[in-house]
């Protein structure tokens, strides 16, 4: 039954990098140690399935901070080698360390001056051997039944891939800022996204003080159309909010439409950064609510306000 092959072939690839684990040790360490240390890019290249695999790696450490590239074995020696420079590291990946357009490749990056690390499944192999580290990558069978196309392979060889990037992207301390630098379109970026840069500031903020007469709050929030106003201290320190719903509640009420706004407005309102993520302005709202937030500094002084349609202008949901 197909849905037994499957079964078996996730068995193996999972066991496969399941065995991984145990040999992750000081060449692992000394590989990142490389990478942190290269003043230059770090040149990824493998051939076939595995190349496939070295352009994930490459675009991976490239997103997370690591200026890094891949580069096609076969292609070099026709005039590609002329991406390398001093001071660059090659990450080359072969699952049986004796590719022979990487081996061909081994002198003119030692001429070159650039470093080599090796990710194979043969640590005795030529491509280990003239390796400055070499991570161990050895599987003891293919998912294919044939043994013959590399599935369980190429799965570790990724999974080592990822397990690399993200060990040299975390020593370099690489942030969420960091990474939305980076990223700045797409959904990811969308994800990402400040505060700071979806919040009205300056004059598109509704802002009146605590002794401003209701009405005159009434028209603030009229001419600002956010369905509210902040109020302020004479400092700019943030004293509350006045919205809509304070607005019926108190024609509910009955009373006159009369005296301060301080003395209607919601005194304790949910307020964020600047510099905190927009998701997690979303979360606030859906949590409380409300369509509104205004944003202060860690003094409690306004700095602008983010509204639900914001959001949505910038599709972040």
């Amino acid at each position: 039954m197909p849905s037994d092959i499957a079964r078996k072939v996730l068995r193996i690839e999972a066991q496969a990098i399941q065995e991984l684990i145990g040999r992750v040790d000081a060449s692992f360490d000394k590989a990142v140690s490389m990478i942190l240390d290269c003043r230059g890019r770090i040149v990824v290249t493998g051939m076939g399935k595995s190349g496939i695999i070295c352009q994930k790696i490459a675009a991976t450490l490239s997103s997370t901070g690591t200026p890094a590239f891949f580069m096609h074995p076969a292609e070099a020696t026709h005039g590609d080698l002329g991406m390398i420079v001093k001071g660059d590291s090659v990450l080359a990946v072969s699952s049986s360390g004796e590719t022979d357009e990487l081996i061909r490749l081994l002198e003119t990056i030692r001429r070159l001056g650039a470093s080599l690390i090796s990710m194979t499944g043969n640590p005795s192999s030529t491509l280990a051997r003239q390796s400055d580290v070499t991570i161990d990558i050895g599987i003891a069978q293919e998912a294919c039944p044939l043994g013959l196309v590399p599935t369980a392979s190429t799965t570790v060889a990724l999974a080592m891939g990822d397990a690399l990037a993200v060990a040299v992207y975390s020593a370099r301390g690489f942030s969420e800022d960091d990474f939305a630098a980076l990223h700045p379109g797409g959904r990811l970026g969308k994800r990402l996204l400040k505060v700071e840069h979806v919040m009205h500031v300056g004059d598109a903020v509704p802002k009146v003080t605590p002794e401003t007469p209701v009405l005159r709050g009434v028209e603030e929030m009229t001419r600002k159309r956010l369905g509210c106003t902040t109020v302020v201290e004479q400092d700019g320190r943030l004293a509350g909010m006045f919205t809509d719903g304070d607005l019926r509640r108190l024609l509910q009420s009955g009373r006159p439409l009369e005296g301060p706004i301080g003395e209607h407005m919601s005194r304790k309102p949910a307020t964020i950064g600047g510099k905190e993520l927009a998701s997690r302005a979303l979360a606030i709202m859906e949590e409380r609510r409300i369509t509104s937030i205004p944003v202060v500094d860690g003094a409690g002084m306004l700095e602008g306000i983010v509204q639900l349609h914001d959001l949505w202008r910038v599709q972040l949901f």
